[in-house]
């Protein structure tokens, strides 16, 4: 079992050596997703910071900060971020149902 551990972990890091190389194959497609004005997307959805921060559970401290500029959102928050922004209505219509899921 560790073997196969090894082996495995070896193999992802003879790939990422390799793309860092430049050389093709191994590593899938990064993804970098695009940094977001969330004060301008916040606005072109209507919404005060309570009603985006309670929409999304982004904590209201948090997305002052990212507005004012002191900090940008990262990770996972930063791919929400983006798909929100490419298709608003739809995620909160995802979240409306999500609810449905609970039951």
């Amino acid at each position: 079992m560790v073997k196969k551990a090894f082996e495995s972990i070896k193999t992802a890091l003879n790939d990422a050596i390799k793309h860092a190389s430049g050389v093709k194959g191994g590593v899938k497609k990064l993804h970098h997703p695009e940094k977001i004005d969330v004060k301008a997307l916040r606005k072109k959805m209507g919404m005060t910071q309570e009603e985006f921060s309670e929409t999304f559970s982004i904590g209201l401290g948090t997305l002052k900060h990212w507005e004012r500029g002191d900090r940008q959102p990262r990770g996972a928050t930063l791919v929400l971020l983006n798909v929100i922004a490419y298709n608003h209505k739809t995620v909160l219509k995802a979240l409306s149902h999500s609810t449905d899921l609970m039951d």
